[in-house]
Protein backbone atom coordinates (compact mmCIF):
# COMPACT_ATOMS: atom_id res chain seq x y z
CA UNK A 1 0.00 0.00 0.00
CA UNK A 2 1.47 3.08 -0.79
CA UNK A 3 2.40 5.65 2.55
CA UNK A 4 0.01 8.59 0.88
CA UNK A 5 -3.20 5.83 1.12
CA UNK A 6 -1.63 4.42 4.63
CA UNK A 7 -1.41 8.08 5.88
CA UNK A 8 -5.25 8.68 4.94
CA UNK A 9 -6.76 5.24 5.99
CA UNK A 10 -4.89 5.97 9.67
CA UNK A 11 -6.42 9.63 9.38
CA UNK A 12 -9.57 8.11 8.91
CA UNK A 13 -9.60 5.25 11.26
CA UNK A 14 -8.64 7.81 14.35
CA UNK A 15 -11.28 9.73 13.38
CA UNK A 16 -13.64 6.45 13.99
CA UNK A 17 -12.89 5.88 16.83
CA UNK A 18 -12.39 9.03 18.39
CA UNK A 19 -16.81 9.69 17.46
CA UNK A 20 -17.36 6.53 18.55
CA UNK A 21 -16.10 7.71 22.04
CA UNK A 22 -17.85 11.22 21.73
CA UNK A 23 -21.23 8.80 21.06
CA UNK A 24 -20.58 5.96 23.47
CA UNK A 25 -19.79 8.82 26.27
CA UNK A 26 -23.01 10.81 25.35
CA UNK A 27 -25.07 7.86 24.90
CA UNK A 28 -24.26 6.72 28.44
CA UNK A 29 -24.86 10.47 29.58
CA UNK A 30 -28.00 11.32 28.31
CA UNK A 31 -31.62 9.90 30.24
CA UNK A 32 -34.23 9.90 26.59
CA UNK A 33 -34.23 6.06 26.07
CA UNK A 34 -35.06 7.52 22.36
CA UNK A 35 -32.03 9.42 22.29
CA UNK A 36 -29.97 6.55 24.10
CA UNK A 37 -30.19 3.79 21.11
CA UNK A 38 -29.63 6.65 18.76
CA UNK A 39 -27.07 7.18 19.83
CA UNK A 40 -25.50 3.80 20.70
CA UNK A 41 -26.19 2.98 16.86
CA UNK A 42 -24.62 5.64 15.59
CA UNK A 43 -21.23 4.68 18.11
CA UNK A 44 -21.54 0.52 17.09
CA UNK A 45 -21.03 2.32 13.88
CA UNK A 46 -18.71 4.25 14.05
CA UNK A 47 -16.74 1.08 15.70
CA UNK A 48 -17.47 -1.02 12.77
CA UNK A 49 -15.75 1.73 10.35
CA UNK A 50 -13.01 2.29 12.95
CA UNK A 51 -12.80 -1.99 12.84
CA UNK A 52 -12.99 -1.76 9.08
CA UNK A 53 -9.98 0.43 8.56
CA UNK A 54 -8.11 -1.51 10.96
CA UNK A 55 -8.06 -4.52 8.45
CA UNK A 56 -5.73 -2.37 5.98
CA UNK A 57 -3.69 -1.08 8.42
CA UNK A 58 -2.94 -3.67 11.13
CA UNK A 59 -2.71 -0.91 13.42
CA UNK A 60 -4.26 0.02 16.80
CA UNK A 61 -5.20 3.51 17.08
CA UNK A 62 -5.77 5.47 20.17
CA UNK A 63 -9.07 8.20 20.48
CA UNK A 64 -8.37 12.17 20.06
CA UNK A 65 -8.87 12.74 23.99
CA UNK A 66 -9.08 16.55 23.57
CA UNK A 67 -11.47 15.98 20.56
CA UNK A 68 -13.36 13.77 22.46
CA UNK A 69 -13.84 15.83 25.87
CA UNK A 70 -14.54 18.80 23.76
CA UNK A 71 -17.29 17.32 21.91
CA UNK A 72 -18.76 15.79 24.58
CA UNK A 73 -19.01 18.84 26.72
CA UNK A 74 -20.72 20.97 23.67
CA UNK A 75 -22.90 18.64 22.72
CA UNK A 76 -24.07 18.30 27.42
CA UNK A 77 -23.99 22.47 27.30
CA UNK A 78 -25.54 23.60 23.76
CA UNK A 79 -27.47 20.51 22.73
CA UNK A 80 -26.83 16.59 21.44
CA UNK A 81 -27.45 18.04 17.82
CA UNK A 82 -25.34 21.07 18.00
CA UNK A 83 -22.24 19.13 18.90
CA UNK A 84 -22.33 15.87 17.00
CA UNK A 85 -23.04 17.91 13.78
CA UNK A 86 -20.08 20.43 14.38
CA UNK A 87 -17.98 17.43 15.17
CA UNK A 88 -19.22 16.01 11.88
CA UNK A 89 -18.49 19.17 9.84
CA UNK A 90 -14.84 19.11 11.10
CA UNK A 91 -14.40 15.35 9.83
CA UNK A 92 -15.83 16.99 6.32
CA UNK A 93 -13.32 19.88 6.52
CA UNK A 94 -10.38 17.50 7.43
CA UNK A 95 -9.72 17.00 3.88
CA UNK A 96 -9.58 13.20 3.71
CA UNK A 97 -9.60 12.11 -0.19
CA UNK A 98 -11.82 9.29 0.02
CA UNK A 99 -11.95 9.02 -3.85
CA UNK A 100 -8.03 7.68 -3.63
CA UNK A 101 -8.60 5.24 -0.79
CA UNK A 102 -11.43 3.63 -2.36
CA UNK A 103 -8.91 3.21 -5.83
CA UNK A 104 -7.05 1.21 -3.26
CA UNK A 105 -9.83 -0.36 -1.51
CA UNK A 106 -12.81 -0.49 -3.05
CA UNK A 107 -14.74 -1.84 -0.65
CA UNK A 108 -14.30 1.88 1.28
CA UNK A 109 -16.91 3.31 -0.96
CA UNK A 110 -19.77 1.41 1.67
CA UNK A 111 -18.15 2.88 4.33
CA UNK A 112 -18.29 6.44 2.49
CA UNK A 113 -22.17 6.13 1.43
CA UNK A 114 -22.84 5.23 5.39
CA UNK A 115 -21.11 8.72 6.67
CA UNK A 116 -22.81 10.43 4.15
CA UNK A 117 -26.14 9.14 4.26
CA UNK A 118 -26.92 6.77 6.91
CA UNK A 119 -25.25 8.44 9.78
CA UNK A 120 -26.99 12.05 8.79
CA UNK A 121 -30.33 10.13 8.99
CA UNK A 122 -29.76 8.71 12.52
CA UNK A 123 -28.67 12.36 13.78
CA UNK A 124 -31.89 13.45 12.23
CA UNK A 125 -32.85 10.88 14.65
CA UNK A 126 -32.45 13.14 17.53
CA UNK A 127 -34.94 14.51 19.21
CA UNK A 128 -34.50 17.43 21.82
CA UNK A 129 -36.58 19.81 23.23
CA UNK A 130 -34.52 23.12 22.98
CA UNK A 131 -34.76 22.71 18.94
CA UNK A 132 -38.27 21.88 18.91
CA UNK A 133 -38.97 25.30 20.46
CA UNK A 134 -36.17 27.41 18.50
CA UNK A 135 -38.81 29.28 16.31
CA UNK A 136 -40.14 30.55 20.30
CA UNK A 137 -36.33 31.66 20.91
CA UNK A 138 -36.03 33.24 17.60
CA UNK A 139 -38.97 35.39 18.02
CA UNK A 140 -37.60 36.52 21.16
CA UNK A 141 -34.53 36.84 20.34
CA UNK A 142 -35.42 38.81 17.17
CA UNK A 143 -37.78 41.23 18.59
CA UNK A 144 -35.78 42.11 21.38
CA UNK A 145 -32.72 43.02 19.29
CA UNK A 146 -34.94 45.10 16.59
CA UNK A 147 -36.98 46.74 18.83
CA UNK A 148 -34.46 47.29 21.51
CA UNK A 149 -31.79 48.20 19.43
CA UNK A 150 -33.75 50.82 17.80
CA UNK A 151 -35.63 51.89 21.20
CA UNK A 152 -32.16 52.82 22.94
CA UNK A 153 -30.70 54.23 19.73
CA UNK A 154 -33.56 56.67 20.08
CA UNK A 155 -33.44 56.89 23.91
CA UNK A 156 -29.63 57.75 23.40
CA UNK A 157 -29.95 60.67 21.36
CA UNK A 158 -33.10 62.09 23.16
CA UNK A 159 -32.13 61.24 26.87
CA UNK A 160 -28.17 61.91 26.40
CA UNK A 161 -27.88 60.54 30.11
CA UNK A 162 -26.77 56.34 30.83
CA UNK A 163 -28.59 56.00 33.83
CA UNK A 164 -31.97 57.41 32.06
CA UNK A 165 -31.35 55.52 29.16
CA UNK A 166 -30.79 52.20 31.26
CA UNK A 167 -33.69 52.52 33.74
CA UNK A 168 -36.39 53.64 30.71
CA UNK A 169 -34.46 50.32 28.25
CA UNK A 170 -34.61 47.89 31.19
CA UNK A 171 -38.94 48.85 31.95
CA UNK A 172 -39.43 49.10 28.55
CA UNK A 173 -37.74 45.38 27.81
CA UNK A 174 -39.01 43.88 30.59
CA UNK A 175 -42.74 44.70 29.93
CA UNK A 176 -42.09 43.95 26.00
CA UNK A 177 -40.77 40.77 27.59
CA UNK A 178 -43.57 39.66 29.26
CA UNK A 179 -45.84 40.87 26.54
CA UNK A 180 -44.35 38.81 24.08
CA UNK A 181 -44.21 36.14 26.26
CA UNK A 182 -48.47 36.36 26.43
CA UNK A 183 -48.55 37.05 22.80
CA UNK A 184 -46.65 33.53 21.88
CA UNK A 185 -48.29 31.94 24.25
CA UNK A 186 -52.30 32.54 23.27
CA UNK A 187 -50.98 32.12 19.69
CA UNK A 188 -49.92 28.39 19.99
CA UNK A 189 -52.88 27.73 22.54
CA UNK A 190 -54.83 28.80 19.07
CA UNK A 191 -52.90 26.87 16.62
CA UNK A 192 -53.37 22.81 16.58
CA UNK A 193 -49.65 22.17 17.25
CA UNK A 194 -47.24 19.66 19.39
CA UNK A 195 -45.25 22.62 21.37
CA UNK A 196 -46.77 22.88 24.38
CA UNK A 197 -48.30 26.51 24.77
CA UNK A 198 -46.62 27.55 27.99
CA UNK A 199 -43.21 25.99 27.04
CA UNK A 200 -43.36 27.90 24.19
CA UNK A 201 -44.14 31.04 25.55
CA UNK A 202 -41.41 30.58 28.37
CA UNK A 203 -38.46 30.30 25.73
CA UNK A 204 -39.87 33.25 24.48
CA UNK A 205 -39.90 35.96 27.38
CA UNK A 206 -36.16 34.22 28.43
CA UNK A 207 -34.90 34.76 25.27
CA UNK A 208 -36.27 38.58 24.96
CA UNK A 209 -35.53 39.59 28.48
CA UNK A 210 -31.87 37.70 28.14
CA UNK A 211 -31.35 40.06 24.99
CA UNK A 212 -32.71 42.83 26.74
CA UNK A 213 -29.74 43.00 29.43
CA UNK A 214 -26.90 42.18 27.73
CA UNK A 215 -27.91 45.40 25.36
CA UNK A 216 -28.50 47.31 28.37
CA UNK A 217 -25.35 46.29 30.10
CA UNK A 218 -23.15 49.00 28.37
CA UNK A 219 -25.15 51.48 30.02
CA UNK A 220 -25.31 50.44 33.53
CA UNK A 221 -21.54 50.29 33.29
CA UNK A 222 -20.09 53.49 31.04
CA UNK A 223 -20.61 56.84 31.18
CA UNK A 224 -20.37 58.23 27.52
CA UNK A 225 -23.62 57.25 25.50
CA UNK A 226 -22.18 57.30 22.42
CA UNK A 227 -19.86 54.50 23.51
CA UNK A 228 -22.65 52.81 24.83
CA UNK A 229 -24.43 53.06 22.03
CA UNK A 230 -21.55 51.65 19.92
CA UNK A 231 -21.05 48.92 22.34
CA UNK A 232 -24.61 47.81 21.97
CA UNK A 233 -24.38 47.33 18.73
CA UNK A 234 -21.36 45.19 18.62
CA UNK A 235 -22.96 43.28 21.04
CA UNK A 236 -26.44 43.01 19.24
CA UNK A 237 -24.44 41.95 15.95
CA UNK A 238 -21.99 39.16 18.32
CA UNK A 239 -25.83 37.76 19.33
CA UNK A 240 -26.97 37.43 15.94
CA UNK A 241 -23.63 36.18 14.91
CA UNK A 242 -23.23 33.62 17.81
CA UNK A 243 -27.10 32.75 17.61
CA UNK A 244 -27.16 32.12 13.44
CA UNK A 245 -24.14 30.10 13.65
CA UNK A 246 -25.38 27.60 16.41
CA UNK A 247 -29.05 27.59 14.18
CA UNK A 248 -27.39 27.01 11.07
CA UNK A 249 -24.87 23.99 12.27
CA UNK A 250 -28.12 22.19 14.24
CA UNK A 251 -30.66 22.71 11.79
CA UNK A 252 -28.27 22.58 8.76
CA UNK A 253 -29.01 26.28 6.98
CA UNK A 254 -27.10 28.90 5.49
CA UNK A 255 -25.45 31.02 7.92
CA UNK A 256 -24.65 33.62 5.61
CA UNK A 257 -28.59 34.76 4.11
CA UNK A 258 -29.51 34.60 7.99
CA UNK A 259 -27.00 36.89 9.49
CA UNK A 260 -26.92 39.13 6.81
CA UNK A 261 -30.92 39.43 6.96
CA UNK A 262 -31.36 39.90 10.85
CA UNK A 263 -28.24 42.24 11.36
CA UNK A 264 -29.41 44.46 8.62
CA UNK A 265 -32.58 44.66 10.29
CA UNK A 266 -31.16 45.10 13.57
CA UNK A 267 -29.01 47.90 12.49
CA UNK A 268 -31.75 49.16 9.79
CA UNK A 269 -34.04 49.75 13.13
CA UNK A 270 -31.49 51.45 15.31
CA UNK A 271 -30.30 53.50 12.42
CA UNK A 272 -33.86 54.68 11.93
CA UNK A 273 -34.59 55.31 15.19
CA UNK A 274 -31.14 56.82 15.82
CA UNK A 275 -32.82 59.76 13.41
CA UNK A 276 -35.98 59.72 14.72
CA UNK A 277 -34.54 60.68 18.68
CA UNK A 278 -33.21 63.43 16.66
CA UNK A 279 -35.90 64.97 15.36
CA UNK A 280 -37.78 64.91 18.20
CA UNK A 281 -35.27 66.07 20.46
CA UNK A 282 -34.94 69.33 17.99
CA UNK A 283 -39.23 69.71 17.48
CA UNK A 284 -39.42 69.42 21.03
CA UNK A 285 -36.96 71.37 22.43
CA UNK A 286 -36.50 68.52 25.53
CA UNK A 287 -32.71 69.28 26.82
CA UNK A 288 -32.07 66.62 29.87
Amino acid sequence: MEKEIERLILVAQKNEITEHHVYRRLAGAVKDPHNKSVLERISNEEFNHYKFWKTHTNREVRPKGWQVFKFFFISRILGITFGIKLMERGEKQAQIDYQKIVKTVPEADKIVDDEDRHEQQLIGMVKEERLQYIGSVVLGLNDALVELTGALAGLTFALQNTRLIALTGLITGIAASFSMGASEYLSKKSEESERNAGRSSLYTGIAYIFTVFLLIFPYLIFKDYFFCLGLTIVIAILIILVFNFYISVAKDLSFKRRFTEMASLSLGIAVLSFGIGYLIRILLGVDV
